[in-house]
């Protein structure tokens, strides 16, 4: 009897009464069901129209008398006839938030027993992180193999107790959030929330298990710099909370509180490493490759695609295959017996959070290989558990290799490569000196950058300006064109100390 077509006018008929909701029902604030509606008798032109709370007893009680008297009709019929409109009006809306909450919500797509069954037998395969890697090519990610798989392992770390986060760095252009987005579509859908721009308060009004062990990818950081306080807070405490005040059905003031528990992995993009230091302390940099060789890659991906010639029906096998891979992962507590024997480079800044990183990355990969690895039990807790091998190690140390380099450096990642760019300039033109002209128009940099990059390395003492003898005039010269090898050198050494010191540990116990 109740057709609710015309969303701005609901209508109700029955053999006595015509009624018609004029702007329908609002579908927040259950505790009311406000309504403006005509009451009239079917094809007559005497008509009522009120507004009412169906759900206050009084109002409808002087509501009845006045449709009787108004229109003349029993006060019986029109009782039960509002009562039977305000029930339909009931489920109506129930029916209406019922089928909302299922369309916003992300659907979970079951691995069948044999895609489940391969995906396993993956996992147990062995140089998993290799043949991982090939697939994440295979599904588009072009070049960028330390980064897409750093991406990956941290990603996945999401359905661990500690996970991990990183941020892209790279000028604008680069494919920051190309690679992130790729590699985000081997997650799983409802593993994941991907935001463009948020509000300040948005994330406390998350459910409050909505975003446990999920991904949460911004596009770029620069759009949420609202929630970057929160996202932090979600990164370091695994909740956040925020008290607000509330006003009750009665009006009574209240104060009630907000909390939305973690943890999650973020992942973000952007081209200010200064400017979101603390939120970078928290995460892996992952520097994107600007190289000549990547340009020609990416460069021949497109030419490739737009011929026609790309295998695409591959690429989206390669993902799907990994999301199923992804969720034939189960949580489960990781244990490394190893972990006193790890120290990192005495030149890594912030040591306690580095370490911690380093730490935590070991686990995401043994946690990845959750299916090569025996399941043990806590003798006291009884909690299962499964430990890190020393292959794992190895594993890790190549990988993060490049990050611990970057954690080492004095200066900003964009610097650095500015910086080593110069290098193989000066070296292969046999100079040992330089002027911002010559910089600029060699090396394709636009002044205001340029004069950027070498007040930086002025101050960390990695240029200096010179004069000239014949001329008189000034330029710059590279204090030591060997340095960053010498720390690269000496992040290799420690971590090959780590593993020595494990051998030794071993061969004394």
């Amino acid at each position: 009897m109740l057709k609710t077509h015309n969303p701005h006018n609901y209508q109700y008929i029955n053999a006595y009464l015509e009624i018609h909701i004029l702007g329908g029902i609002k579908f927040n604030n259950l505790e009311r069901m406000r309504v403006t509606m005509s009451v009239q008798k079917p094809k007559s032109i005497n008509v009522l129209r009120h507004s009412i709370d169906l759900y206050n007893d009084n109002m409808v009680e002087k509501f009845v008398r006045k449709i009787a008297e108004r229109i003349e009709i029993g006060t019986s019929v029109t009782r039960k006839t509002l009562q039977e409109l305000t029930a339909a009006l009931e489920q109506y809306r129930i029916d209406e938030l019922e089928r909302e909450k299922e369309a916003n919500q992300t659907p979970v797509e079951e691995l069948t027993a044999n895609e489940e069954q391969t995906a396993i037998k993956f996992l147990k395969s062995k140089d998993l992180l290799s043949k991982t890697n090939d697939l994440i090519g295979k599904s588009g990610v072009i070049g960028e193999e330390t980064n897409r798989l750093l991406m990956y392992l941290i990603f996945t770390s999401r359905k661990t107790n500690n996970p991990l986060h990183c941020i892209s760095l790279g000028s604008s252009g680069v494919g920051k959030t190309h690679l992130q987005s790729k590699v985000a579509e081997l997650i799983p859908d409802e593993d994941k929330i991907e935001i463009t721009v948020l509000s300040a308060n948005a994330f406390y009004y998350f459910n409050r298990t909505e975003l446990r062990n999920k991904l949460i990818l911004i596009e770029d950081l620069d759009g949420a710099e609202s929630v970057l306080y929160p996202l932090r807070e979600l990164q370091s405490k695994k909740r956040i909370t925020k008290t607000v005040v509330h006003k009750d059905r009665k009006g009574t003031t209240k104060t009630i509180h907000l909390t939305v528990e973690g943890p999650v992995s973020v992942a973000g993009c952007t081209t200010q490493e200064s400017v979101y230091e603390d939120n970078s302390n928290r995460s892996f940099l992952l520097y994107i490759d600007e190289s000549e060789e990547q340009d020609q890659k990416i460069m021949d991906y497109q030419r490739l695609l737009s011929a026609g010639k790309r295998n695409q029906k591959e690429e989206f096998e390669s993902a799907r295959f990994l999301r199923s891979v992804q969720r034939s992962l189960s949580p489960v507590t990781v244990r490394n017996p190893y972990a006193e024997y790890l120290t990192l480079p005495v030149s890594v800044f912030k040591p306690r959070r580095t370490n911690a990183h380093y730490l935590q990355f070991i686990e995401a990969i043994t946690f990845y290989c959750q299916w090569q690895r025996p399941k043990k039990y806590d003798k006291e807790t009884g909690e299962q558990y499964i430990e890190t091998t020393i292959d794992d190690i190895e594993q890790a140390n190549e990988i993060i290799k490049e990050v611990l380099l970057r954690k080492s450096d004095r200066i900003t990642g964009a610097a650095r490569n500015h910086l080593e760019r110069l290098k193989a300039y000066l070296k292969s033109n046999e100079q040992t000196t330089f002027t911002n002209a010559e910089i600029r128009k060699q090396l394709h940099i636009k002044e205001s950058t340029l004069r950027g990059y070498h007040k930086q390395l002025q101050e960390e003492g990695y240029i200096k300006r010179v004069k000239k003898k014949k001329t008189k005039s000034y330029c710059f010269e590279i204090i030591d064109m060997k340095e960053y090898d010498w720390l690269k050198a000496s992040i290799d050494n420690a971590l090959k100390g780590c593993l020595q010191q494990i051998e030794l540990g071993l061969v004394t116990n």
